[in-house]
């Protein structure tokens, strides 16, 4: 399951880039892209140092960054359909994979919560 979430958050902040392309080049779509490509990249980049945390006060730590920047992502996502600066068919997809990965995140860290 470890690897299998690793791919996905990667192919998660893949996705966000390239539907970051797609935006106008206008002021707002410039940050929205510069906010969604750091978003999505952390959520990948802060899973896979959940997976090699030590102690379980570390792995909590990381996992809540993972689910902040996963919501944070999603948050960014819908602001640019919210301003029509993107078509919904281009990004339903990922609205539901960031959805479904904040899920996952919230009930790892309740897992790892319980004493």
């Amino acid at each position: 399951m470890k690897e299998q979430l690793k791919n996905r958050t990667k192919v998660f902040a893949h996705n966000c880039i390239k539907i970051t392309k797609s935006l106008p080049n206008t002021y707002l779509s410039n940050h929205i892209r510069g906010q969604l490509i750091r978003c999505s990249t952390s959520v990948a980049a802060n899973y896979r140092a959940t997976c090699i945390a030590q102690f379980k006060p570390s792995f909590i730590a990381k996992i809540s960054i993972v689910i902040e920047e996963v919501d944070e992502s999603n948050f960014w996502l819908d602001f640019a359909l919210d301003e029509n600066l993107i078509e919904k068919s281009l990004i339903e997809n990922f609205l539901k994979e960031s959805s479904e990965l904040t899920a996952i995140f919230m009930a790892s860290r309740k897992t790892a919560s319980i004493k």
